[in-house]
């Protein structure tokens, strides 16, 4: 395991922000490096401490299921070599094992969350208004419960600091044009079916995940960022699925829920994770990485 890495420090190329977990730096007008740190946000806020590992793991898992769902739409990855473009060999091992070369592409302004069953911001969606986004679900659901058929619920994409805000279909239609949006929600929806076999037969249960698509020059519609990380996911164990009740995850849910103990407004400064949450969330993050992709 190797010193958490929290903001990556590379000068020889520029750095053109940092997100709420990946530094994105310039490399030519086509392409960028993007690097998984081990910064953890939760309620869109970032944490203070760092989750070991957790950089490698969710670049291993990124890079997986791009290569998984490469058959449905092509995605930004390249086959470009790191020791290339980064001669300076202590750049190159602080980064190692958790940076990506990829296309650059315009990213689309919405982020695609397919929902498979009732949690989340969802649930709290549903006990409010029978509805999520305003999809209609049948009365008198549980929370954890399958829904009866996978639904597409977009949201806005909010700047570091801000939180994302669940929006209707009609509102990604008048963002970026009906025809897009709803290659965006058919695509999001045949990765979603297509993971949560996968991984049902290996143990964890995809209850809900969040895609990110560009667009090239000509228009034509590119997977990018992350694909169904603990970070951009619920994964629960089938093996300790119950309804009615919020399942134990494999992913950063579980920081979510020890925040909702404290005191704390959602807002920054975010609190300091105390060693035993950190340990307890890099397992579950290892845990889910080997389910996947043994």
């Amino acid at each position: 395991m190797f010193t958490p890495l929290f903001e990556s420090q590379l000068h020889s190329l520029p750095l053109l922000r940092r997100g709420k977990v990946r530094d994105i730096y310039a490399l030519d007008e086509q392409h960028l490096l993007i690097v998984a740190t081990d910064r953890l946000s939760a309620f869109d806020v970032v944490l203070p401490t760092p989750i070991p590992d957790k950089g490698a793991i969710l670049t291993a898992l990124s890079n997986f299921w791009f290569d998984f769902t490469a058959s449905i739409i092509p995605n930004h990855i390249t086959n470009m070599s790191l020791v290339d473009i980064l001669p300076d060999n202590a750049e190159y091992e602080q980064i190692q094992g958790q940076a990506v070369i990829v296309k650059k592409f315009r990213a689309l302004p919405i982020e695609a969350i397919v929902r498979g069953y009732l949690a989340g911001s969802g649930w709290k969606d549903y006990k409010k208004t029978g509805a999520i986004c305003g999809i209609s679900l049948p009365a008198d659901l549980q929370l954890a419960e399958k829904l009866p058929t996978p639904i597409y619920t977009p949201s806005s994409k909010a700047s570091r600091g801000q939180h994302d805000e669940n929006i209707y279909f009609t509102d990604t239609c008048a963002l970026i044009g009906e025809r897009l949006a709803k290659q965006v929600r058919e695509v999001s929806l045949e990765i979603y079916n297509r993971a949560r076999d996968y991984a049902a037969a290996r143990g964890i249960i995809i209850a809900d995940t969040k895609f990110e698509f560009g667009i090239d020059q000509n228009g034509q519609l590119f997977l990018i960022d992350e694909v169904l990380t603990p970070d951009s996911s619920r994964f629960w164990p089938i093996e300790q699925y119950q309804i009615g009740v919020s399942p134990p995850s494999f992913d950063k849910q579980f920081v979510r829920d020890y925040l909702e103990t404290l005191d704390w407004n959602k807002k920054p400064p975010a609190p300091i994770l105390p060693a035993e949450i950190v340990d307890k969330t890099a397992a579950k993050y290892r845990e889910a990485q080997q389910c996947l992709m043994i």
